[in-house]
């Protein structure tokens, strides 16, 4: 058993990865250790040796992947099939080996440019042509040549889903109604093709308005090539950029348009769409098992119990997906009563207002003494955290109705039930107003929703 990673002591693990390095033909002591910032699910480090910029991808722990389909050495194979195959990836140089006792990972040149979201989306237009061709390069990819790849069909994979959903409770009725959709719509079978499974804005490098790589390829799998244009036109994945449904920079015929003019298959809505609600239905899910693996020791970060709270962001935009097949008569149903909140506390401080206290004293006093990078991010997180419980004590509808998911589990409901979506939207409204209330599509939701006649 290797040790765990998070805890691996900065000296030793640079002290493993210049014998990695050494290994791999680079000489030298490792210098300017540094921990990201990025990274939902694996740990980003960058270092330097010989003279060059490096960065270390590593797993939070093995607990963390050890049921993963792909796991570190098929990922940075697949990295090393797309380079070789003219798309713009990361050059793989080295890979840990158990005797290096620094845990599960590999190691890449450093790309240039930026991952920030706000880089890409302040880029020109050309960058979603050039994000377009990158998509369509790793389509054409052989299948054969990576034949350790798992498959994702549309109906086994919904049957996953459903599954997940039962260990996860089984209680989210948005994520109910999502499934229950994607049963009742399962497009037949596409031919094959190698996606990245995790293509989006935050998932690549840009530079001077520039794709220079894609990144995070932990997902990649064989399946339909409208998973990926869809999963990156997602709202969560727009970051703000709600009127820009095509990776928050164009329109999706955009993005069509691009990707077929680039060689990628014919795009069919009808396809987009579903893999639209399946990735939606795939991300809250996704969230939730953040807590599962912050319970479970696997990875004991804060973060993980925060992005588990981010499942009410996939509640709000499954609702925003699938109300158009409600009645028109409920979607003009006004919204009941917000959820009852506590007064304002009188005398003593309350449990809100101390953790609002916490929050402005790590705020003034410890993040001016804290430099850029990881530490400054799980700082915000942090404060975060903090608000999210803050808003809780203050009153936070229950988004759990086990009863009502399984009767639309078992067609016994739907949408046209009088009253359920408008019931729904408030929740939702209400629950993401606790949880993650800067949440870009909050405020339009709110006033789609809250100025129904």
């Amino acid at each position: 058993m290797t040790a765990e990673p998070q805890q691996t002591p900065a000296n030793e693990l640079a002290e493993g990865l210049r014998c990695v390095m050494a290994r791999a033909g680079w000489s030298g002591p490792v210098t300017g250790l540094l921990r990201l910032s990025g990274g939902a699910n694996m740990q980003s480090w960058r270092f330097e040796t010989g003279g060059e910029p490096f960065v270390l991808r590593r797993a939070p722990s093995e607990e963390w992947v050890a049921g993963r389909q792909l796991d570190m050495t098929g990922e940075a194979a697949v990295i090393r099939c797309a380079r070789a195959g003219g798309v713009p990836a990361p050059e793989v140089v080295a890979e840990l080996a158990p005797e290096d006792e620094i845990g599960l990972g590999f190691i890449m040149r450093c790309v240039p440019g930026s991952p920030d979201p706000d880089s890409a989306l302040s880029s020109p237009p050309a960058l979603l042509d050039e994000i377009a061709a990158a998509m369509a390069g790793v389509h054409a990819l052989d299948p054969a040549a990576l034949p350790f790849l798992p498959v994702l069909e549309p109906a086994a994979g919904v049957e996953a889903l459903a599954a997940q959903f039962a260990e996860a409770g089984g209680d989210r009725p948005p994520i109910a109604l999502g499934l229950a959709w994607l049963r009742a719509n399962l497009p037949p079978p596409a031919p094959h093709a190698v996606l990245h499974g995790d293509l989006r804005i935050g998932n690549i490098m840009v530079e001077g308005g520039r794709l220079s790589a894609l990144l995070d390829w932990e997902l990649a799998h064989l399946g339909d090539p409208h998973e990926d244009l869809a999963f990156g036109c997602m709202t969560v994945w727009r970051f703000g950029r709600l009127d820009k449904r095509g990776f928050g920079l164009a329109q999706v015929e955009d993005l069509a348009r691009a990707y077929e003019a680039a060689g990628g298959a014919r795009f069919d809505p009808t396809r987009f769409r579903f893999w639209l609600i399946y990735r939606t239905v795939w991300w809250a899910l996704s969230a939730l098992s953040m807590g599962k693996g912050w319970r479970s020791g696997a990875d004991r970060s804060l973060e993980r119990v925060v992005v588990a709270r981010r499942t009410a962001e996939q509640d709000l935009d499954l609702l925003l997906l699938l109300e158009a097949d409600a009645p028109e008569a409920e979607r003009a149903r006004p919204l009941p009563p917000s959820f009852p909140q506590s007064a304002l506390a009188e005398g003593e401080p309350s449990a809100a207002e101390i953790l609002t206290a916490v929050s402005e004293w790590l705020a003034a006093t410890v993040k001016p003494h804290m430099a850029a990078g990881r530490e400054r991010f799980e700082l915000a997180v942090a404060q975060n955290a903090l608000g999210i419980v803050r808003r809780e004590l203050a009153g936070r509808p229950s988004p759990h109705d086990k009863a009502l998911c399984e009767a639309i589990l078992a067609g016994q409901t739907a949408l046209a039930e009088p009253g359920l979506l408008a019931t729904l939207r408030r929740r939702a409204l209400d629950t993401l107003t606790a949880d993650m209330p800067k949440y870009p599509a909050l405020a339009e939701a709110r006033r789609l929703w809250e100025s129904t006649p």
